[in-house]
């Protein structure tokens, strides 16, 4: 495993999640609701900016690996998820849209795993609809973590919105990876 600022910054990722999670089951009277919700959606915050910037920084420093290349995405699917579920637990997302992000994550995992095995990664290469879903995503689990109302504006009515079109769009993302997908397997291989 090199040791790196990017590989920091992914593993700092990781850490974040049980804080964000945490401060929702701290014992009564610990933290109020609305120091949680500010708590939570800043350490989902912070998780997110070290999402851009570890990529950035790998690229831009020379340090790409193949290890921060794996770790990378395994940080971002156990952030999302963490948040997701404690967002169900708190009645601010269906479980539905839950499922549906998640379980997108899991299938496009394991396709470009199997697309990688089979050489042709490059196939499933993440799309501009795929990074149109992250943003939306990221951006309404951090409004539904903090939910309060903020300068008048309702936090918690945009962020339902934005979850409901990052699910629409991780169901378009995943149908255009699994087309990608289809197309580069009946492709004649070479040998």
């Amino acid at each position: 495993m090199p040791f790196n600022l990017p590989n920091l910054l992914t593993w700092l990722r990781i850490l974040l999640i049980p804080l964000l999670v945490g401060v929702y089951y701290l014992p009564t009277g610990w933290l109020g609701a609305g120091s949680a919700n500010l708590w939570a959606a800043a350490f989902f915050v912070l998780a997110s900016i070290t999402d851009w910037l570890d990529g950035w920084l790998a690229r831009r420093l020379g340090q790409t690996s193949a290890f921060g290349a794996f770790l990378d995405p395994v940080a971002d699917k156990l952030m999302v998820a963490a948040a997701l579920i404690v967002l169900v637990d708190l009645h601010r997302a269906p479980a539905v849209i839950a499922l549906i992000i998640i379980g997108r994550e899991i299938a496009i995992s394991a396709l470009r795993e199997w697309m990688a095995k089979m050489g042709k990664s490059a196939s499933v290469a993440v799309s501009f609809v795929g990074k149109l879903k992250t943003a939306s995503q990221m951006i309404a689990i951090a409004l539904l973590l903090y939910h309060a109302p903020l300068a008048g504006l309702p936090v918690a009515a945009a962020g339902t919105v934005l979850l409901m079109l990052a699910a629409v769009l991780t169901l378009v993302s995943m149908a255009y990876y699994l087309y990608l997908a289809a197309r580069a397997w009946s492709e004649p291989r070479p040998g």
